[in-house]
């Protein structure tokens, strides 16, 4: 049997003068999760984190965590610790002053503050700069200040809005290592807010997707990733190549389709005839060839319209129809494969139709 929800929100609403931030919004997050709040700027969901920190009060609906109403808690008294965006390290303090200032505004005794200290700065790998100011430290060592701010008081869940949004992208994906490994550590909840569809899906365990409110879909990175539930989500999540088709009927076994620019063909799933659906497709799952396949593939003819060279792969863009462009990526396995087809040359594209997500919402 699972153990209980540390998190559970029940039907929360949040409006600000008539305009609903947060619609009715119902969750669960599981002890030691790592949890990840997803959507574009504006969907609602840095003030659900805000209301788990305390610093937004429900509209309606409750928020309970370790099974406490949290209605009547104040922010500093609730199991909760929040890491924000710009970290918000005190610059006239030490590392070591601004790791310790939770512990000492709530009286905690010297003689603990000390071990305490030692383990939150070793956790974050920054023993040994304790007396350092954070003008002589690097944006990743700013962040890591505030993680031993917080986690040094020992919250049960661990709030974190956006931290990696001022870091470069490098330093970006190695604190995304550092962000897991820390949490694997501390056994704790941690909850993240990100527009940033990469940064939740190497972190995450998993990932609730937000938009106008209201959440679309709750699930692993690689079920979220390979089997939206709707085509926001789809478009939403990586990139897609998204096709409007119409059902022309049952096939055996699935049904049979058309699409603009691709033709008709048969896919595995079902829907009314007559309905009109997406075909969705990612570009990692499409090949390129100079030849037309001969697989059973759904396969089309076109120009190749633009290529971007990314080191690893290039990104490349194929017009099969007029209005109709088609994404592949095509990986470099060798220092010798610079990109092996150009722009305006014909080639075909092609993918197994297992490959292809419908979408009816």
């Amino acid at each position: 049997m699972s153990a209980p929800a540390i998190v559970r929100i029940e039907g929360v609403t949040k409006r600000f003068a008539g305009v609903v931030a947060v619609d009715d919004v119902s969750l669960e997050i599981r002890p030691n999760e790592f949890f990840a709040l997803l959507g574009p700027s504006g969907c609602g969901k840095t003030t659900l984190l805000r209301m788990l920190a305390g610093f937004e009060r429900p509209s309606a609906g409750r928020i309970l965590i370790d099974g406490e109403d949290m209605a009547p808690v104040p922010p500093n008294r609730r199991p909760v610790n929040m890491v924000f965006q710009s970290y918000a390290v005190f610059p006239h303090m030490s590392v070591a002053e601004n790791v310790a200032y939770g512990l000492r505004v709530t009286g905690t005794p010297r003689a603990e503050i000390a071990p305490r200290l030692k383990d939150a700065l070793a956790m974050v790998r920054l023993s040994g700069l304790e007396e350092r100011m954070p003008d002589q430290l690097s944006g990743g060592q700013r962040q890591r200040v505030a993680l031993a701010r917080a986690l040094i008081k020992r919250p049960k869940v661990l709030l974190l809005d956006e931290p990696l949004s001022a870091l470069d992208r490098k330093l970006r994906q190695e604190m995304q290592l550092e962000l897991v490994r820390l949490q694997h550590d501390v056994g704790i909840t941690f909850v993240i807010v990100t527009h940033d569809q990469e940064e939740a899906l190497s972190m995450a365990d998993r990932i609730a997707v937000m938009d106008h409110g209201r959440i679309l879909q709750t699930a692993p990175p690689g079920e979220l990733y390979e089997e939206p539930s709707c085509r926001m989500v789809a478009d939403f999540i990586g990139t897609m190549n998204l096709f409007p088709a119409r059902v022309l009927g049952a096939a055996n076994p699935g049904i049979r389709v058309e699409a603009a620019g691709l033709g008709a063909f048969e896919l595995p799933g079902m829907a009314p005839a007559g309905s009109e659906i997406g075909v969705a497709v990612r570009p990692e799952k499409v090949r390129l060839s100079r030849d037309p396949p001969r697989n059973g593939a759904i396969a089309v003819c076109g120009t190749v319209a633009q290529v971007a060279y990314f080191g690893d792969y290039s990104h490349v863009s194929i017009e099969a129809a007029p209005a109709v462009r088609i994404t592949c990526y095509q990986t470099h396995r060798s220092r010798r494969d610079r990109g092996a087809v150009a722009e305006g040359e014909v080639c075909w594209v092609s993918w197994d139709p297992a490959d292809c997500i419908l979408l009816t919402e």
